[in-house]
């Protein structure tokens, strides 16, 4: 049976070119970056050219501006509670995200709750947009950080994040960005945006697992969540992976190159995919149908479950998404689509496909086909379809 892979939201595979260029820092290149002698001075010179490469992608100015982390979630620790420990006595004790942030941003903003900080989520539109009024309303002066995402993993909604950093700006506030799904897949300019501090994932650029990154503006400063022997100047501490360094490095190198061309590949297999899905009865998109990311198709279905859909799609061999793979644990409705104004009952038959470099167009009528066969055949045994139907 062939498999087809369309969730590249939870797990992008590594790419083959970037496990060559890294896989020497794995054998015979193993040194220490803080070592002085010359297996460690030539894992200084991988970390620095990977952080080159990655400045690069996001227009990050000097490389120093970029700090390596061992992941998304971590550099979003960093960021979140890093701006507000370090700036709350200056700017004050007010924490704003949008209400559709990945939980690595929305649980540090609840741990600053639990210590003292005043905390408001932004609210968004149905299609997952913030609302830049009621951001203007809440994001005012004495908000010490602001944190919004570039795109949704799980609704592909792109945000008009220029227009929401002059908002944050006007506020006086430190502006978060978590651009771990939209990084080498749409341009991403920090200095254009208004971005003081820029999330970016390793995995989801088809990178080793284990790094990521942080942009961090000059002048905008930071406490560390993370003391120890002082690496990352002081904001990370701990032994560089390099091998996972060196390959983000790759990956982004590579992304910048190919992005374009890419993106357009693949916008033009998503957009046939909604297409089709769209054609079974009772199917409605999730997330803007324009402001979305290339990659990205996500529709919810009526009275079926997300768990039965993903189960059937792999069984005939196609691996799809109901939501966030990072909250899948817990088997609450997602607070995405809660958010954008669904009931509990819409939430819970949502389907995600996100497209990689395996991915053709030729597959889509196979994928489309048997999602209409999964539909039916869990709809035949479901109560309240039945109900509508009778």
């Amino acid at each position: 049976m062939k498999r087809i892979y369309m969730d590249h939201q939870s797990a992008v595979p590594l790419d083959g070119r970037v496990l060559e260029y890294a896989l020497p820092f794995l054998k015979d290149r193993f040194g220490n970056p803080s070592s002085q002698h010359t297996p460690g001075l030539e894992a200084r010179e991988a970390v620095e050219e990977a952080r080159g490469k990655i400045a690069a992608l996001v227009n990050a100015g000097a490389p120093k501006n970029i700090i390596l982390t061992g992941g998304a979630t971590e550099a979003n620790n960093l960021a979140v509670r890093g701006a507000a420990y370090r700036n709350a006595d200056k700017i004050g004790k007010k924490a704003v995200c949008s209400a559709i942030e990945h939980m690595s941003v929305l649980n540090p903003v609840r741990e600053l709750k639990k210590n003292g900080f005043e905390t408001e989520l932004a609210p968004v539109d149905g299609h997952g947009l913030v609302d830049l009024g009621r951001l203007a309303e809440i994001a005012v002066p004495g908000t010490v950080v602001t944190s919004v995402m570039y795109a949704n993993s799980e609704i592909g909604t792109i945000q008009p994040v220029r227009e929401i950093g002059k908002i944050v700006r006007a506020a006086g506030s430190i502006f978060h960005v978590d651009a771990t799904a939209a990084a080498g897949r749409i341009p991403i300019d920090v200095e254009a945006d208004g971005i003081d501090l820029l999330t970016i994932s390793s995995s989801d650029l088809g990178g080793p697992r284990g790094a990521g990154a942080l942009y961090v503006r000059p002048g905008v400063k930071l406490q560390t969540v993370m003391p120890g022997g002082g690496q990352e100047r002081g904001l990370r501490s701990g032994t560089e992976n390099v091998f996972a360094i060196a390959g983000m490095g790759e990956a982004a190198r590579l992304a910048a190159l190919e992005m374009n061309e890419e993106s357009s590949r693949l916008a033009e297999i998503r957009d046939a995919l909604i297409s089709g899905l769209l054609g079974i009865e009772e199917t409605y998109l999730t997330g803007h149908p324009e402001k979305r990311l290339p990659h990205h198709a996500s529709v919810r279905f009526t009275a079926i479950e997300g768990e039965g859909i993903l189960l059937l799609m792999d069984r005939a061999g196609i691996q799809v998404s109901t939501g966030s793979a990072c909250s899948s644990q817990t088997l609450q409705a997602s607070h995405v689509l809660l958010a954008i104004g669904l009931k509990h009952e819409e939430v819970h038959g949502s389907m995600v496909l996100t497209l990689g470099r395996s991915s053709v167009i030729e597959d889509v009528p196979y994928v489309v086909a048997t999602a209409a066969e999964t539909v039916t055949r869990l709809r035949a045994m479901s109560p309240v379809w039945n109900r509508k139907k009778s």
